[in-house]
């Protein structure tokens, strides 16, 4: 994981996409060829169409079933240029079949997302890998001072068309794909490369390019470096660090009780049993009682669950987990004037500049600026941009 196809750094692809935006390529609509790819052949053929036409910009989106199956994958990948639109299906497919495409993605000077964290994140689960040119348009609009930033919100403001939020939770896992999911999916990159362009205008009218740059180089930087939580501990859900020793007996008891069932069931653990119904019954199990799950959970379940409670009943205190503290959530010991001080100093600045505070510095990172016992510099809490607007001469 965290590896690009050819271990290459991310570049900039300014001077390219500039001559994109003065052949006017941008301008020529929205209504393009559809296609539904879901054989191998298909994905070779989509990208020979794309080198014979010579085109290194491209809008990405993607969707995934984290809210209806047991583990996240990827159901569907959106892509469009300037030429076509199309719909991938990768169920359909081994990753193998997709890596053409992939590839593609990785050498091309520009892929355009929408709020990409996500999309990233799931890139890097499934791929092993994040595309080393990602172009956010969220992240140029709120740079270009947009209050309202969401894809929706956006295609309303610069187009006049209003996107039907129907299959927004969908169950992209499901075959075959309505008519109304295929709407869905395709809008939410027919869109992506004309406001793309559009918003870089807008970007170097205000003399803001090198920040968005360094803004979307930051973003998938701080992606492929992301630690996933280590599986063991995956049971120390929010609020665990309150428990007794005891009580966390129970708690990784349930909580690996809940996971099975989720497998079984290839169901997610919130429309199984959310956290706050675990915690509570591991305050059952701590005040001796019998466990009273919700009435729904079916009586197969409910006997693997009451034998989970008997063996970690009978676990011996040697063998308890430990109560070690929280990795995260550290508490810095800030100057409070000093923290006022730079929140008003960044705020103004924001003001004059049009854009939202939190895009300068968020409220964590002036925390660790004015802790006592953070060692971190501006250097490397902020972007060069940040620090600059921030700080401006000031800068060392």
């Amino acid at each position: 994981m965290g590896q690009t196809l050819d271990n290459g750094q991310a570049g900039s692809g300014r001077e390219s996409f500039l001559k994109w935006l003065e052949e006017a390529r941008a301008d020529q609509g929205t209504k393009l060829p559809e296609s539904y790819i879901d054989r191998p052949e298909q994905v070779i053929q989509l990208v020979d169409r794309l080198k014979e036409r010579g085109e290194t910009w491209c809008t990405v989106d993607t969707e995934a079933d984290s809210m209806h199956s047991y583990e996240t994958k990827l159901c569907l990948i959106q892509f469009a240029t300037a030429h076509e639109m199309a719909v991938i299906d990768p169920l359909a497919m081994d990753r193998k079949d997709l890596m053409p495409l992939m590839h593609y993605l990785d050498e091309s000077e520009g892929v355009w997302m929408h709020g990409a964290d996500y999309d990233m994140a799931l890139f890097l689960q499934t791929f092993g890998f994040v595309p080393k040119n990602i172009w956010d348009t969220q992240t140029a609009a709120r740079l270009t001072g947009a209050e309202k930033f969401g894809l929706g919100s956006l295609i309303e403001s610069e187009f006049g068309v209003v996107l039907s939020k129907q299959s927004q939770k969908a169950d992209w896992g499901r075959r075959p794909l309505s008519d109304k999911m295929l709407e869905y999916a395709y809008n939410d990159v027919r869109y992506l490369l004309t406001m793309g362009a559009r918003l870089i205008k807008r970007l170097i009218e205000a003399d803001r390019l090198s920040w968005f740059e360094e803004s979307c180089n930051a973003a998938r930087t701080d992606v492929m470096a992301r630690e996933e939580r280590p599986k063991e501990d995956a049971w120390r859900i929010n609020g665990w660090g309150k428990l007794s020793r005891h009580e966390l007996v129970y708690l990784r008891a349930l909580w690996m009780w809940r996971d099975e069932e989720c497998r079984r069931l290839d169901r997610p653990a919130f429309k199984f049993l959310g956290n706050a119904q675990l915690m509570d019954l591991v305050s059952q199990a701590e005040n001796g009682g019998e466990l009273n799950p919700p009435h729904y959970v079916r009586s197969g379940a409910v006997r693997r669950l009451q034998t989970t409670l008997t063996q970690a009943r009978a676990l011996d205190e040697k063998d308890w987990p430990e109560k070690r503290p929280e990795k995260s959530g550290k508490r810095f010991r800030y100057d409070e004037a000093k923290f006022e001080s730079l929140r008003y100093k960044r705020n103004r600045v924001a003001s004059s500049l049009g854009i939202d505070g939190t895009l300068i510095a968020s409220r964590s990172v002036m925390e660790k600026l004015t802790a006592e016992n953070h060692n971190e510099t501006e250097t490397e809490l902020l972007l060069d941009w940040q620090r600059q607007v921030l700080f401006g001469d000031e800068v060392n």
